[in-house]
């Protein structure tokens, strides 16, 4: 079965402490067993027609899509998901299975 991934792209709210964002992410995955792999980043090199101000990124592995159904719907999630809603101004989601064309160098 295909690894399962949740691409976040978000803009945040200009009065956002995006650090405090952050770690709050960074506890839930922590916390989350289900999550197999966590990492985000800011972008810092596209041109602003590109990005079309999302500045964000985020991306969660999970090893199926039941896991990331469990994360989804686990009360800390679910929790989280409100504090993080109301810091951003957009969003994209983007729910997949991972379709591997050249795996990660072991």
């Amino acid at each position: 079965m295909a690894e399962f991934k949740h691409l976040v792209l978000v803009k945040f709210k200009d009065d956002v402490v995006v650090e405090n964002v952050l770690k709050g992410m960074e506890k839930l995955v922590s916390e989350m067993d289900t999550v197999k792999s966590f990492v985000w980043g800011q972008d810092i090199e596209s041109m602003e027609m590109l990005r079309q101000g999302f500045t964000h990124a985020f991306l969660m592995t999970f090893n199926s899509k039941d896991d990331f159904i469990a994360f989804a719907s686990h009360p800390n999630h679910v929790e989280f998901s409100t504090t993080f809603s109301t810091a951003i101004e957009k969003a994209i989601l983007l729910d997949f299975p991972a379709i591997a064309v050249k795996p990660a160098a072991a």
